[in-house]
C-alpha cells in the first residue's frame, strides 16, 4: 500500500507542507498555476538549506496589504476559483476545521467569525496548493507521526499567547493528531494543524515498509534544529494497526456471580480494554472462574490491584504481547425512516489503514430505544441501521 507519511519533528505550516509535497514529486509548475489562477498571488519555488538539510522553499508573494476576511468570504473565493471538485472540497473542509476552531475560541457563530492571518491570500494559497499536491500524489493512505507544536509564546492579532495558539490547540483537541512540545517558538500553525488533521491518520512510529521517496519543505524560522517538514512515500507492508497490550489473568474459586458481575464495571472504569470471565474446574474438583483482562501496560498495575481488592486473589499473571492486530475504529451516525418517522443511530466503523471498511455495527442503546418507540424487534432495527450505514460509508 503506497502511503504518504508526514513526519513533523519541527512542526508544520502551510508552506512547509506544500514545499515537502513538491520536493516529494508534486509538479511545481502545475501546482503554482493552480494557486495563481485561484488567488491574487505569485508563487516562487526555490531550494534552500536549513541547518544542513536541503529543502524546497515555497514563497507566496502578495501584491498588496490585506485585511481580515469573514469565513463566508473565503468559502466564496474557493467556490469561484474553478478548482477540481476534489481539491475544492478538500480546501473547503480544511477551512471549515479552522473556522470551527476560531468559532469555539471566540464564542462567535460561523457567520460572524473572521480570520486574520489565516484569512489572507498566502494562507489561501497554502491550503489550495497543498490540497492540489496531495491529490496529485495520489497515495492510498496518509499518516502523520506526532507533531512538535513548539513552545514559548506567539504574537498574534489578539496579543501574545502561549504556544500552541488557541486555534491550533482547538484543532488538536477536536482531531486525532498526536502532539508534543519542544522548542521556544511556535512550530505548528493553525493552517498546518488543519491540513494534517484533515488528511492524515495518526501513527506513533514509522510503519514497517519500504521508503520510496523523501521530501523536505522549508519553514521560515531559523531554529537550532533544521526547521523543515519531512514527508515520505512508503510502501507499507502492514495494513492493520499493531497494538501493544498486556493480558492479566487469575483463577478464583470462591467468588459469587454478583461480585464477578460488579467486577466488569470496576475493571473497565480502571482502564481495561476487555474483560472475559470463563467457568472452569479447579483442583479437588472445585468449580471456579478464570478472569482475563486485556489492557495497556500503563494501566496494568492499577487493574491488577482492583482485581485483588474485588476478588481476594493473591496473584495476577501478566502476559505481555506486542503482536495484537487491531482495526482502526471511529464513530459516525446514520438516519433511517421507520413507520413514517426519522431516527438517528450511532454506528461503530472498523477499517484498516488504507481506509477499507472491515465491519460496521449499530450502537445497541440507540437501536433499543428506536425499537421500543416504533414497536419493532430489536434485531430488525439493528439490521436496518447497519444496512443504511453500509450504503452510506461502505462504498
Amino acid at each position: 500500500m503506497k502511503s504518504l507519511i508526514f513526519d513533523p519533528f519541527s512542526g508544520a505550516a502551510g508552506d512547509m507542507i506544500l514545499g515537502s509535497l513538491i520536493d516529494l514529486g508534486a509538479d511545481a509548475a502545475k501546482i503554482s498555476a493552480i494557486i495563481e489562477s485561484a488567488v491574487d498571488v505569485k508563487v516562487s519555488v526555490d531550494r534552500t538549506n536549513k541547518r544542513g538539510i536541503s529543502a524546497t522553499d515555497v514563497k507566496v508573494h502578495v501584491a498588496h496589504e490585506e485585511h481580515s476576511r469573514h469565513y463566508t468570504e473565503l468559502v466564496d473565493i474557493i467556490k469561484s476559483a474553478g478548482l477540481h471538485p476534489n481539491v475544492e472540497k478538500s480546501a473547503l473542509d480544511v477551512f471549515a476545521i479552522m473556522a470551527e476552531a476560531e468559532s469555539k475560541v471566540h464564542g462567535e457563530s460561523l457567520e460572524e467569525i473572521h480570520f486574520h492571518e489565516v484569512g489572507q491570500n498566502d494562507a489561501l494559497a497554502d491550503v489550495i496548493g497543498s490540497c492540489a499536491a496531495i491529490h496529485e500524489i495520489g497515495a492510498e493512505a496518509i499518516f502523520c507521526t506526532p507533531v512538535n507544536v513548539g513552545g514559548g509564546q506567539v504574537k498574534a492579532a489578539h496579543g501574545c499567547m502561549a504556544v500552541p495558539a488557541p486555534a491550533t490547540l482547538e484543532i488538536l483537541s477536536s482531531g486525532d493528531l498526536l502532539s508534543y512540545g519542544s522548542g521556544k517558538r511556535e512550530l505548528l500553525t493553525p493552517t498546518g494543524a488543519a491540513l494534517l488533521s484533515y488528511f492524515a491518520k495518526p501513527i506513533d512510529n514509522l510503519p514497517n515498509g519500504k521508503v520510496l521517496s523523501i521530501g523536505y519543505g522549508a519553514g521560515d524560522a531559523d531554529t537550532e534544529d533544521p526547521n523543515v517538514l519531512r514527508s515520505m512515500l512508503v510502501e507499507i507492508n502492514d495494513i492493520l494497526t499493531k497494538d501493544q497490550i498486556e493480558v492479566l489473568e487469575t483463577n478464583v474459586d470462591d467468588v459469587t456471580g454478583e461480585v464477578l458481575g460488579n467486577l466488569f464495571d470496576k475493571l473497565l472504569a480502571a482502564g481495561a480494554r476487555d474483560v472475559a470471565i470463563t467457568p472452569t474446574i479447579m483442583k479437588k474438583g472445585r468449580s471456579g472462574h478464570i478472569i482475563k483482562v486485556i489492557t495497556k501496560s500503563q494501566n496494568s498495575e492499577r487493574i491488577a490491584r482492583e482485581m485483588m481488592k474485588e476478588t481476594g486473589t493473591l496473584g495476577i499473571r501478566v502476559i505481555p504481547t506486542s503482536h495484537r492486530f487491531v482495526a482502526d475504529r471511529r464513530m459516525d451516525e446514520v438516519s433511517i425512516q421507520l413507520k413514517g418517522e426519522k431516527f438517528t443511530s450511532t454506528v461503530k466503523i472498523a477499517q484498516d489503514r488504507s481506509g477499507e471498511i472491515l465491519h460496521i455495527s449499530a450502537e445497541y442503546e440507540d437501536c433499543r430505544k428506536i425499537a421500543d418507540e416504533v414497536g419493532l424487534p430489536l434485531k430488525e432495527v439493528i439490521r436496518r441501521v447497519e444496512e443504511e450505514a453500509w450504503g452510506k460509508f461502505g462504498i
